[in-house]
């Protein structure tokens, strides 16, 4: 990573405009409650040492920021692991579905940018920190951001194609969650829940791909549980752009909640560990899961008490922070089964 640099307000090449929009720029500055616009501080994302007509497709991807395909992927190795605990399957089970889970979440998150982006070129534009999107600063053309599309989604469904037939199918029927997700925030003020149901997929794949079928009893409170950790995550996430999004006209959760927002993200945090911690409860989980729960409590604790939902950069360390919850619970399960089948 090069050196941050401060950068003049009043000389700004289109390059550094460009640059300076990027929401990888706000990651390092300093936390200052005083000011209403921060200093842009220069720290060049790798995907600017792409050749300029990969960089646009980069950026749609999103890959430069891989919080995002970790929140996704996640879900999925809770789900996988605690199947393979429960069947005491060997080592090498959920390692290979771990490989291609992994690989589907990169994949199909950047899939979920593209379709993001398509429906929102508009409101991108008129979003601050988003109006530099290739769609809504013109780099990409619709047609071209949809053949791209049909490249990603022709590899998600090659990584699908690994799988069972029931995993096929139930992989398959979450397709139409992620297309509606970006309408929902026209139309109501909860589209975290929608991404949630999206998002946490793999709570229930990620069991059907190791078992052959989805033990419900199990999977369904670790997918409520998933689907409030999304609502605690992209709130945070949303409260970036409030000010932006009452005026565009798109609702969300963090407009919702308001000044409520840490009491609200407090209980669903509370609701999505216990639910997480029932899922284990009902799975036979040992100690080892519930120590890595109880590390995802304190992360999420720690999260909820240190945001300034009206800071920026604060927000985004937030949302950073709550992919953290998610790697202590799989730590947790990997840990409990790793300890059982030695």
């Amino acid at each position: 990573m090069l050196p941050c640099q401060c950068l003049s307000r009043r000389v700004r090449s289109s390059r550094t405009s460009s640059i300076l929009s990027r929401p990888w720029i706000t990651n390092f500055i300093p936390h200052r409650k005083s000011s209403t616009k921060p200093v842009p501080l220069l720290s060049p994302s790798w995907a600017e040492r792409l050749p300029p007509k990969l960089r646009p497709y980069a950026y749609l991807t999103r890959i430069d920021k891989p919080i995002g395909t970790l929140l996704l992927f996640y879900p999925c190795t809770w789900s996988i692991t605690m199947a393979a605990y429960a069947l005491q399957t060997p080592f090498t089970t959920p390692l290979t579905y771990t490989v291609l889970f992994g690989t589907g979440a990169l994949v199909m998150r950047g899939a979920g940018c593209t379709i993001n982006d398509m429906w929102d070129q508009r409101l991108d534009k008129a979003v601050e920190r988003t109006r530099e999107r290739p769609l809504a600063r013109g780099d990409l053309t619709q047609k071209q951001a949809l053949i791209f599309l049909a490249g990603q989604l022709g590899i998600g469904l090659a990584v699908l194609l690994q799988l069972n037939w029931y995993s096929i199918f139930l992989g398959a029927s979450s397709l139409s969650v992620v297309t509606v997700y970006p309408l929902m925030k026209r139309i109501t003020h909860w589209p975290q829940a929608i991404l949630g149901l999206a998002f946490n997929w793999g709570a229930m794949l990620g069991w059907s791909a190791v078992a052959g079928a989805v033990d419900w009893h199990v999977c369904l409170p670790l997918y409520a549980g998933g689907i409030c950790w999304t609502l605690v995550y992209d709130s945070i996430y949303a409260h970036q752009d409030k000010k932006d999004d009452v005026t565009a006209g798109i609702r969300s959760t963090a407009i919702l909640f308001g000044a409520q927002s840490r009491l609200i993200l407090g209980g669903l945090s509370a609701s999505s560990m216990s639910l997480i911690t029932l899922a284990g409860y009902l799975n036979g989980q040992g100690a080892p899961f519930y120590a890595g729960v109880g590390l995802a409590v304190a992360q999420l604790a720690r999260v909820i008490i240190r945001t300034d939902f009206d800071v920026r950069e604060s927000c985004w360390r937030g949302f950073v922070g709550c992919g953290w919850s998610g790697f202590w619970v799989w730590a947790g399960a990997l840990s409990d089964y790793a300890l059982a089948v030695l």
